[in-house]
């Protein structure tokens, strides 16, 4: 109801369009530390609204996250309501405090998603390898074939260090390509 109105999924995508505005990211674990601290490079204030009482992300991205003067953290909180303005733009959101049930309003002009990424990889758990985070591994030495002939692996299925869709497109294409050439070699 708000993408593209103020509410999105990628600080890399969309974070310059909040050039000094003050923004929200929801989440507490790496990918919202690695959103929020983004951000800071635009943004005038991020605020990381987080479930828990501590962050359950990576120490070091903790610390820093912790530490940067553009970030403050609203704590044990989850994200009620999305309020618009006039225009239909994100203008604040409703944030209830899950231990006092307290409800206070955050003026921010976009909300950043950042929960995590769980690759929908489950149909292949017993067919194919996957890392301890559920993505596909591929073959050795090759970035999208997997180790059954013709089967192969591109995007967020397999990619969990830049999950942006232009990484996903290329993966795709080194797919297609390996791919024709697989049919080219079978009778």
């Amino acid at each position: 109801m708000y993408g593209g109105k103020g509410v999105t999924t990628c600080a890399t995508c969309d974070g310059a369009f909040y050039r000094n505005m003050d923004v929200i990211v929801v989440g507490g674990g790496d990918s919202a530390c690695e959103e929020a601290l983004f951000l800071t490079r635009f943004c005038s204030k991020v605020t990381l609204v987080h479930r828990r009482d501590e962050l359950r992300a990576s120490q070091i991205m903790a610390e820093r996250t912790l530490a940067h003067e553009k970030i403050e953290v609203v704590w044990d909180s989850g994200i009620q309501e999305i309020l618009p303005d006039e225009a239909g733009k994100t203008r604040a959101i409703t944030v209830e405090n899950l231990k006092t049930n307290e409800l206070s309003e955050i003026s921010c002009k976009g909300v950043f998603i950042a929960i995590g990424h769980v690759p929908n990889t489950q149909p292949f758990k017993d067919i194919l390898p996957l890392d301890s985070n559920g993505y596909l591994i591929p073959d050795q030495g090759s970035q999208v074939q997997t180790q059954i002939p013709g089967v192969y692996v591109a995007g967020d299925c397999a990619d969990h260090v830049y999950r942006q869709a232009i990484t996903a497109a290329g993966m795709g294409c080194q797919a297609a390509i390996d791919v024709e050439r697989w049919l080219a070699e079978q009778k």
